[in-house]
Order: C-alpha cells, then sequence, then structure tokens
C-alpha cells in the first residue's frame, strides 16, 4: 500500500515538472492584468532584450542604474550576447538566475525580480533581483488606529505603490490584480481597484470599477471621499464598505474574495462588499485560539449592544417603569436622586453630552495631552457633578461604562455610529419609556436589513438567513470548520485549504 501511494506521488512530481515548462508567455499574460506589470524591450524596436517586472516591488534605482543605464544610455552591442547566460559577464549584480522554469519564474517575479528575455518568445530567461527591500518598514508603518495585542502591526502609507509592495509581500501570486484608474477633474488622484483572480466574483469587481469611473469631482484627498461617493445608499449613517489601515486585514479582506479600493494619498484602503458583524471582528480574533478569539467577540458584541441601549433602558426605567427595580436597589436609586432637580433625560443628556465633549477634546490635542485630559477631566467633572447634585451617582457609572465599552469596536467609523445611536434612543426612551425603545429598536433593524454593499444584503448571514456562514459571525469556529469563503460573497473559489489534508498525510504515514 505504501509502494502504490509513493508511486502516485512519483507521477504527480513527474506531471508538476511538465506543468513548470510551459510557455513563459502565460505568465505574462496573467500578469499583464496588473496595471503595476512593465514589460518593454530594453534596446531597440525589434524586441531584443525584453524586461518584465512589477513597478511596485522593484527598486526603480536599482533598475535605473543597473539596467537601463547600461542597455539605453551607454553605447552597447547586441553580438557581445550571444545567449541569455552572457547576461552575467554584462550586469554587475550577483543573483542573477537563468531558468526556463515558469514556476521558478513567477515565484521570482514576485518577489522583486525583473525577467530578461532574448526575444519575445523565448522560454530560457534571465532573473535579476532588484527588491526593494525597503519599502513599508515597520517603523514607518504602525498601526495606530486598529492596535492588536496579537499579530502583526503592520499598516498602509500615503504612497500607493508602498501599500501595493505590502500588498503583494503577503499574496504572493500573479492572481492579485491591480487596475489604476484616475479621478478628480483638478486633482487627477491615482487609485487602484485590487482583487484575486479566479476569487473575487466579477460582478463586484465590475460595479466597483464602474462606480469609480463615474466620480465626477474636483479634487479627491483620501478614500473616505470615495467611500462616500461608491456605497449603495448616502442617506445612511452607517459605513456601507470597511475601511482598514491594517495590511492583514485588507489581505484577509481579499482572500475571502472581496474587492479592495487604494488611494494616493491615504493610508487607508476600503474593502467591500462589506456585512454588519465585519465591523466587530478584530484581527486579532484569529491570532488567539478559536475559543479565546470567540469569547472575546461575544464580548465585543455585547459591549456594543450595552453602549447604545444602557443609558435609555436607565430613563425608561426610572422614569416609567420604575416598578421593575428590585427592592434592594429601589433605596440607593432613590438617594442618589433625591437632591438631583433635573429629570433623568436632562441628566443623561448632560453626562453624554460631557463624555463626547472629553473625547473630541482629547482627539484634537497631543497625544499625551489627551491621554491626560480624558482622565483628569473625567474624574474631576465627574465628582463635582455629583457633589454639585447635577447627576447621581448610579448615572455616572452607567454612562461611563457606555462611553468604555463603545471604544471596543475595532473600526473607528462604527464606534462613531455607536455614539450617535444612543441620543435618539434616549429620546424614544423619554417619550414612550419600554415602549419607544422598542420603537427604535424596530427602526434600526428595519433600516440595517434594507441597506446592501455593492449589492449584497448588509445583516446577511442573519437575514436573509445563511446557516453555513455563521461559522464566522458571532464566534470565530476553529480553522477546520471555517475552510469555506462566505457564500454571500458569491467567490469563483469557495475552498480557501482542505482541513482534513494533514489526516490524510498522517494516515498515509502511518501506512
Amino acid at each position: 500500500m505504501f509502494f502504490k501511494k509513493r508511486k502516485i506521488r512519483n507521477n504527480k512530481d513527474k506531471q508538476a515538472v511538465t506543468e513548470n515548462s510551459q510557455d513563459i508567455g502565460q505568465l505574462f499574460a496573467k500578469a499583464k492584468k496588473s496595471s503595476d506589470f512593465k514589460q518593454f524591450p530594453l534596446t531597440d524596436e525589434s524586441g531584443h532584450l525584453i524586461i518584465s517586472y512589477y513597478n511596485t516591488l522593484v527598486d526603480q534605482q536599482q533598475l535605473q542604474l543597473k539596467i537601463l543605464l547600461i542597455f539605453r544610455e551607454t553605447p552597447f552591442k547586441l553580438d557581445r550576447l550571444e545567449k541569455i547566460d552572457d547576461i552575467k559577464k554584462i550586469i554587475a549584480i550577483e543573483d542573477i538566475v537563468i531558468t526556463d522554469n515558469r514556476n521558478e519564474a513567477e515565484s521570482k517575479l514576485l518577489k522583486g525580480y525583473a525577467i530578461l528575455q532574448m526575444k519575445e518568445n523565448d522560454q530560457r530567461v534571465a532573473l535579476i533581483l532588484l527588491s526593494n527591500d525597503k519599502a513599508g518598514l515597520r517603523e514607518q508603518n504602525n498601526v495606530e488606529n486598529e492596535f492588536s495585542v496579537v499579530g502583526p502591526q503592520i499598516g498602509f502609507l500615503e504612497n500607493i505603490d508602498v501599500n501595493i509592495h505590502l500588498l503583494r509581500q503577503q499574496i504572493n501570486t500573479t492572481d492579485l490584480i491591480t487596475k489604476e484608474v484616475n479621478i478628480g477633474s483638478t486633482s487627477n488622484t491615482r487609485v487602484i481597484i485590487a482583487h484575486i483572480d479566479g476569487i473575487t466574483s466579477e460582478q463586484h469587481v465590475n460595479t466597483m470599477t464602474q462606480r469609480l469611473q463615474d466620480i465626477d469631482f474636483d479634487v479627491i484627498f483620501d478614500t473616505s471621499q470615495l467611500h462616500q461617493f461608491i456605497e449603495d445608499n448616502s442617506l445612511t449613517p452607517f459605513p456601507l464598505l470597511l475601511p482598514t489601515e491594517r495590511v492583514d486585514r485588507a489581505v484577509q479582506a481579499l482572500i475571502n474574495g472581496q474587492v479592495a479600493v487604494l488611494s494616493s494619498g491615504s493610508p487607508y484602503v476600503i474593502t467591500g462588499p462589506s456585512t454588519i458583524i465585519d465591523y466587530f471582528i478584530s484581527p486579532e480574533d484569529y491570532f488567539l485560539p478559536w475559543i479565546l478569539g470567540s469569547f472575546f467577540r461575544l464580548i465585543r458584541i455585547c459591549s456594543v449592544l450595552f453602549s447604545i441601549f444602557g443609558t435609555s433602558i436607565y430613563i425608561a426605567v426610572i422614569t416609567y417603569h420604575y416598578e421593575m427595580i428590585p427592592n434592594d436597589l429601589f433605596g440607593s436609586l432613590s438617594v442618589s436622586r433625591y437632591n438631583v432637580p433635573f429629570p433623568p433625560v436632562l441628566e443623561v443628556i448632560f453626562l453624554e453630552f460631557t463624555i463626547e465633549l472629553l473625547r473630541e477634546a482629547g482627539v484634537r490635542l497631543p497625544t499625551k495631552v489627551g491621554q491626560t485630559l480624558g482622565i483628569v477631566g473625567g474624574i474631576v467633572i465627574g465628582q463635582a457633578s455629583v457633589e454639585a447634585a447635577l447627576t447621581s451617582n448610579v448615572l455616572l457609572i452607567i454612562v461611563a461604562l457606555s462611553a468604555l465599552a463603545s471604544f471596543t469596536t475595532p473600526i473607528y467609523k462604527m464606534s462613531n455610529i455607536i455614539r450617535f445611536l444612543r441620543f435618539p434612543l434616549i429620546l424614544f426612551a423619554s417619550i414612550w419609556g419600554g415602549l419607544g425603545i422598542v420603537i427604535g429598536i424596530a427602526f434600526l433593524i428595519t433600516h440595517l436589513t434594507r441597506l446592501e454593499s455593492l449589492g449584497t444584503p448588509y445583516t446577511v448571514p442573519f437575514y436573509p438567513f445563511r446557516p453555513e456562514d455563521l461559522t464566522d459571525s458571532l464566534i470565530r469556529s476553529s480553522y477546520s470548520k471555517t475552510s469555506k469563503r462566505p457564500n454571500y460573497l458569491r467567490p469563483k473559489s469557495i475552498l480557501r485549504y482542505h482541513p482534513d489534508n494533514h489526516k490524510k498525510k498522517k494516515s498515509d504515514f502511518d501506512e
């Protein structure tokens, strides 16, 4: 049995060798779909010495000094090159590989090598190392707003070429396709649409491309502007495309079958289609054991619910439904509000406004000063408000916990929505009590179910209900349960990996 399987594997190895020697022209045909792939002749128009490379992966200075300067700006005779192997005598670069293996050429091309051919149809090529090792240094692009304790801390920069370089470092395949469009009648801003060929739905790519091309605006400064132009519904406060500064989150989105948009001058990438649950998922969930990752995700979701409904429930109970308060708690609540001259709704609005004021002031000030202001201001104002009988102790605790709970949201734009939603619910609770909260929830759910992101329902997999996509929603299941990409993204390839392969290999070894 063991020798039979070994024979099968040998046959597969031979087949792989045959596939490796396929026409390199097919490699170039796939690579040309990306806007950052360059190919041109070095010497004359007859096609002698053709160079091919990814513009975002090679060092332009090395390319200019060690390649273009030799073949274009100084006298050069093609007689010195009888075969491609002679290139090592001309170019002063140590790492030059001569090969006719397509797989090796593809692998080197994606690592910052340039491919040099004598003629257009030559299969034997020279691979010249020109990689840009300085692109995306950690000290230049640390993550600031989406920080996580576990996992990489590399974020995007304002340089769009460096951002594409960072993506290609993680997605090492020519299937990563980049398409460039220029937007802005005055700024002529470079915008890149990235997706993985063979995974991402063509409909999503075409929809994103068409919406970007239809933009008629003078100056584009940031992807946040693009976000507002291309989202499905502009009459909603909810973000319908997910912005991120993290490279690993953008890579995860591309691998799942989403489309990414990069803009020159912006350190943020927007991905779509996105769903409501995507905004409460942290990349850290996937770097921890699935039990811990699920536990922290549930805490995050419960914190968001408490942040939205905590103060409104307090108003409804104190104003209309005080019979719901346990007897043991009723006394302490009565004492805390005994000297407060205002109704609960004015107490809540005063404290909520104070919290928002401190938060905005802390954001606008330098980091160290902002942190000091938030801590000292919160303690001083809170204590002074209680002593002055402007608010109660219990409400101060609830408002403080609601503010802390809103910080658990990984995406800044969604945390802003959570802060905003508290105020209409406070108003409804002050007018109709518990019924007002129910009305507010009904309006919120109805609005969410009507939203779409690139034509995909915003509340999927909960509505429309997709039980097969629940494995990575409220909880993060183990990797053996999440081998499939989400069905609602309509990917061309549903499987990300085969979770049972390691079991088969182990059984083969035992035999």
